[in-house]
């Protein structure tokens, strides 16, 4: 397990959420907290509301009722311009990576800074390219399109684009879906120091059994509505939760035990 420095306070406080869709309850009183400095993982199984939850956190979508606070701003308290504010002290790498397709991959990278800030062209370049180095990607990369990267490299200038504001938080959904098993685990150790590095605190949606034993601190199962446990992977192994026994002690789990 990753080491993790300052996690002595909560950075994210999720309180009785219920999420409505029509007469659909996806969630129904869910409540879970992040600590500052880890890795945190959302698990479930699929229409759990993994998706939704981090919507909800990072203000794409509102829940029905409960309440959400992030580095100490509860979420529907808040301003307009508060709200903007905050938005700029979180990066968010989507499942598909979300790249602009028509755009270069620095104009990926870019687009934040030159909306969020008043920096000039070559300092936004320099940026571009520091980030572009931190994720391990060459400064040649900068002038190529998407579909003319592989699909490690995507994740890697998603990943740049969502630090390019040094964000305080990182949001990450199955951030090694798609990639080989080498190319899986480069990736985690790439996160792990990123967060080292920077100081993130860093959030992600994965069913990545390799990076749920190895990088992921602590994690909340999300199941039947509700939070089916929360705790680190040890104490989560203890229990008797169908999912929990299902997910973490059938055959692939009890592989990766022996590896």
């Amino acid at each position: 397990m990753s080491e993790v420095k300052n996690m002595n306070k909560n950075i994210i406080e999720v309180k009785n959420i219920v999420t409505k869709f029509g007469e659909n309850i996806v969630h129904d009183g869910v409540s879970f907290h992040v600590k500052k400095g880890e890795i945190f993982g959302l698990l479930g199984g699929s229409g759990s509301g993994k998706s939704t939850i981090l919507k909800e956190i990072i203000m794409l979508t509102q829940p029905f009722s409960g309440e959400i606070t992030v580095l100490g701003h509860s979420l529907s308290k808040i301003g307009i311009q508060e709200t903007q504010e905050l938005r700029k002290s979180w990066g968010v790498l989507f499942q598909s990576g979300a790249l602009f397709s028509p755009l270069t991959v620095e104009e990926n990278i870019a687009i934040l800074l030159k909306e969020y800030s008043e920096l000039d062209a070559e300092t936004i370049k320099d940026i571009v390219r520091i980030k572009l180095s931190m994720v391990g990607l060459p400064s040649s990369s900068a002038k190529l399109y998407p579909a003319e990267l592989s699909g490690g490299m995507r994740k890697r200038v998603a990943l740049a684009r969502a630090l390019v504001m040094d964000p305080k938080l990182l949001f990450l959904d199955e951030p090694t879906s798609g990639l080989d098993p080498v190319g899986a685990q480069e990736f985690d150790k790439l996160i792990v120091g990123l967060r080292d590095m920077m100081d993130l605190t860093v959030v992600m949606i994965t069913h990545d059994l390799d990076s749920i034993f190895t990088i992921v601190d602590r994690f909340v199962v999300l199941g039947d509505k509700k939070v089916v446990i929360e705790g680190k992977l040890d104490s989560v192994m203890k229990s008797k939760d169908a999912f929990v026994e299902k997910f973490f002690k059938g055959d692939r789990a009890r592989h990766r035990i022996r590896i």
